[in-house]
């Protein structure tokens, strides 16, 4: 299937907690699949214009974390603890944008001008904050517009989502809060989440 993600191994360190959330990520795609399949048009009738739209959106998420996390491992600011998941975390972003651009094809949007995020890197604290906040806007993102995809769109989204729930629920052990605070996770506009990143300057 084109756009498939490569198999990895778990990263050294994760514990039972880190990986909760895939479980929660997992969920909430098979939600918003059955409710899909659940009216007359059904997933095979979503528009190509629309799933270009979301996936599109998808890209810019991925494009803002790689550059956020590439940032990071690049100030030097990050000691072994925090170095590890940043530099796990911006292949794999990359790795997420690279099978977006794969469906997309020419659809796809430019990397959005880079921005300069001194500020958010400035210190292991300010790193694990930011990085806790952009993970969690980017999965309430990805569930807010997941369940309007298209079927062979859905399949390789709900595996980056998963993703992404491991890398919040890692950094959160970390900052030694619970990996998993809720029984499920909220949806949110997309509009609301690029708003976000921009008024915090992770999104030009």
């Amino acid at each position: 299937m084109e756009g498939t993600l490569s198999s990895a191994e778990p990263a050294d360190g994760i514990t039972r907690g880190r990986l909760l959330l895939a479980g929660a990520a997992a969920a909430a795609a098979a939600v918003a699949t059955g409710s899909r399949r659940g009216e007359d048009t059904g997933l095979a009738a979503a528009s190509a214009a629309t799933d270009a739209e979301i996936l599109n959106f998808f890209l810019t998420l991925e494009y803002a974390q790689a550059a956020f996390y590439r940032q990071a491992v690049e100030s030097e600011r990050l000691g072994g603890e925090l170095l590890a998941p940043a530099s796990a975390f911006a292949r794999q972003e990359e790795e997420h944008a690279r099978v977006l651009v794969g469906h997309l094809g020419g659809r796809a949007r430019q990397r959005p001008r880079p921005v300069e995020l001194d500020d958010v890197v400035a210190s292991p604290e300010a790193f694990r904050r930011t990085a806790i906040d952009l993970e969690e806007a980017v999965i309430a993102g990805y569930v807010g517009q997941a369940g309007h995809l298209s079927h062979r769109a859905l399949g390789d989204v709900a595996t980056i989502l998963s993703v992404e729930a491991r890398q919040v629920a890692w950094l959160r052990d970390l900052a030694g809060v619970s990996p998993a605070p809720r029984a499920a996770d909220p949806a949110r506009a997309a509009e609301d989440v690029l708003d976000e990143l921009r008024g915090k300057g992770l999104l030009a």
